[in-house]
């Protein structure tokens, strides 16, 4: 396991160029696959996950041809996909096994999608409960874990209301409705993210809006397009964290994607104090993307509570993080989904937090994070227990520490932002 040691910074500047979109790149590749015809994705992710992505697409008989961060995708329509003669790998990718889950459980024969290890943990009931009313089989591990063994059947449409907000959740089960008898419309109270939605109508498909239902009818016949994916908003916290508590620092993202679903993280900055402009925003493909400024300022930190949580639960161990530069700390409450993702994010962060000396209060469903009065932070020796988020939040954290600090198992963090490291080293100042 590679480490990477992190030494104090005096300030990060200049332009930084974002890796594409994560949840977008999953979506338009999977729709791709679903559409008649070659479809050309520019700005492609380059993370493992999404590379996850595309094998378990090119195994279900999708042509995929990859030339650095351009992806062709030879479709073969809403019916033309085929067994694949081995089990389908999500390796570490919640969205691949659960958002391909909702696709193969329309499909005419059977398949079997597992993961690795941390990915055999996490929950897959939420999907295996709506699927199976729309007239699906599969069958998983106690508690319902992967491996899914998912045994294709005609579908029928059906009105669900998510019991817990997940775009993941929603996404399987509008995405089955493409291979469903009706129509079939998800409701959720809390809004979260819509790259499925706007993709969906992107390729060709009509969805209905109904306040926070959104409808999908079977059999649509999806449209090739040429696509370009936004700058991952999600990767380019950290380095919005890192300009914020570094002196002197100022930093412009480019092209990054600012959907209105993505960008509560953003005012929840700015509420805390932090001055952050936008420059050229414009749509492409539905989705809104621009160029972000962010410079150096205090922050008042404050509590992330409620609704807010699922708009920021991704983005939740870089803002714990920040806590010991508030001036008041951060509390995060309702937040007990941190602790089945890749890692106990709850207990991760409190671990590694304390081990740089900061003052930490773990909770069922959070922690509270004492502020600046509680002292300053110093280098140490971070375990992000494989998750990707651990890792380069805590290399932010550690650029204002006293002394270095050594990251653990620093690849994990490829999951999502290969070259994340190199990334970082561009632009700091020492």
């Amino acid at each position: 396991m590679a480490k990477r040691k992190i030494s104090p910074a005096r300030a990060i500047s200049g332009p930084v160029e974002l890796p594409g979109d994560k949840s977008i790149s999953h979506r338009y590749a999977m729709l791709a696959a679903l559409a008649n015809g070659v479809s050309r994705i520019e700005h492609f992710s380059p993370a493992a996950d999404c590379r996850s992505t595309l094998d378990c697409l090119k195994r279900l008989g999708a042509g995929v041809e990859q030339s650095g961060s351009t992806v062709k995708i030879k479709g073969a329509g809403l019916r033309g996909l085929r067994q694949s003669r081995r089990d389908l790998d999500a390796g570490n990718s919640g969205t691949t096994m659960r958002l391909l889950a909702g696709i193969l459980a329309g499909q005419s024969f059977n398949s079997t999608i597992t993961g690795d290890e941390s990915l055999r943990r996490r929950p897959m009931r939420r999907i295996i409960d709506p699927l199976t009313q729309m007239g699906a089989e599969i069958r998983a591990r106690d508690a319902g874990l992967a491996p899914l063994e998912i045994h294709g059947k005609k579908l029928r449409g059906i009105d669900y209301a998510l019991p817990v907000p997940s775009a993941q959740v929603k996404s399987a089960v509008l995405l089955a409705g493409l291979f469903a008898d009706g129509t079939t419309s998800v409701s959720e109270s809390i809004r979260t993210r819509d790259h499925t939605e706007l993709a969906l109508e992107e390729f060709g498909v009509c969805i209905e809006h109904s306040g926070r239902a959104r409808s999908v009818t079977g059999g649509a016949d999806l449209k090739p397009r040429n696509l370009t994916v936004p700058g991952d908003l999600s990767s380019g916290v950290f380095f919005i964290a890192a300009a914020l508590i570094l002196p002197e620092s100022n930093i412009l993202l480019r092209n990054v994607g600012l959907n209105p679903t993505r960008t509560a993280v953003l005012d929840l900055l700015a509420g805390w104090g932090a001055p952050i402009s936008f420059v050229s925003i414009r749509e492409a493909a539905g989705e809104l993307v621009g160029d972000t400024a962010v410079r150096h300022s205090s922050l008042e930190g404050g509590e992330i509570a409620g609704e807010m949580v699922a708009q920021v639960i991704d983005e939740l161990p870089m803002l714990a993080a920040l806590g010991p530069y508030t001036e008041r700390g951060v509390e995060i409450r309702d937040a007990r989904e941190l602790r089945i993702k890749e890692s106990d994010r709850i207990a991760v962060v409190a671990e590694n937090l304390r081990r740089m000396g900061a003052e930490v209060e773990e909770r069922p469903d959070g922690l509270r994070v004492g502020g600046r009065s509680a002292g300053r932070l110093h280098g140490a020796e971070i375990d992000p227990h494989g998750d990707h988020r651990i890792a380069m939040a805590f290399a932010i954290a550690a650029l204002r520490a006293e002394g270095a600090t050594t990251i653990r198992d620093a690849d994990c963090a490829a999951v999502s932002f290969p070259g994340f490291f190199d990334c970082l080293e561009r632009i700091v100042e020492r």
